[in-house]
């Protein structure tokens, strides 16, 4: 299988504080891969150097044969959830997908009803985000995060805030998605999401990651 994600000895700090020691990997092309761990654990950090939001103090980051903050700022096709997704509350659903994807002009409105559909929402709903509940916020990134089609997903706590209707209803989007080939991190605290869903797991504890 083609190596899609290298991690190599990387290490991340915040002034004194070291919250990513010596972390290496590599993620095969079109597979799930599971990290658990506690809150202040790393994930969320290792997440962030993965997608280009925070750079690493040593080491490297390589996604798909280039290396992230070098030779390209971002994953070149890569979807998101970190932490809880922002939007304007003011807003319906749909009109903030389309502001996000005007940003990058690679879809329409048609892949943006189609993502919406596919994350459990109506996208003909006419009620502002702000009138959303928190499982029905959580669908809306979900349905951000895969609207262009990206070849990799990276989703901490996907299931946050979501009853388990919705929990179910994700999950079989997800083993859609990687019946697709899509290579996708997801980071849980229930161990029943990652068991269903992932290829290889890892756990994070105090910045230090082995496999499960």
């Amino acid at each position: 299988m083609e190596t899609y994600i290298e991690i190599e000895h990387v290490t991340k700090r915040f002034k004194e504080d070291i919250v990513l020691h010596d972390v290496s990997v590599a993620m095969e092309r079109g597979k799930v891969y599971g990290f658990s761990g506690n809150n202040g654990s790393g994930k969320t950090v290792l997440m962030k150097c993965i997608c280009g939001f925070l750079p690493v103090s040593e080491g490297k980051v390589r996604v798909n044969g280039k290396v992230v903050g070098r030779e390209i700022d971002f994953p070149e096709s890569i979807g998101v959830i970190i932490e809880t997704p922002g939007f304007l509350t003011n807003l319906t659903g749909v009109r903030n997908l389309e502001i996000l994807a005007a940003l990058r002009g690679k879809i329409g409105r048609k892949e943006i009803e189609q993502a919406v559909r596919k994350a459990g929402l109506d996208p003909s709903l006419k009620k502002a985000v702000s009138k959303y509940s928190l499982g029905m916020r959580q669908r809306l990134g979900i349905a951000q995060a895969i609207m262009e089609d990206p070849e990799f997903l990276i989703l901490d706590e996907p299931f946050n805030g979501l009853d388990k209707h919705g929990v179910a209803d994700i999950r079989n989007l997800l083993l859609d998605l990687k019946e697709q080939g899509k290579t996708i991190i997801l980071a849980s605290h229930n161990s029943e999401d990652i068991r269903i869903l992932c290829d290889k797991v890892f756990e994070m504890d105090g910045g230090r990651m082995r496999e499960l």
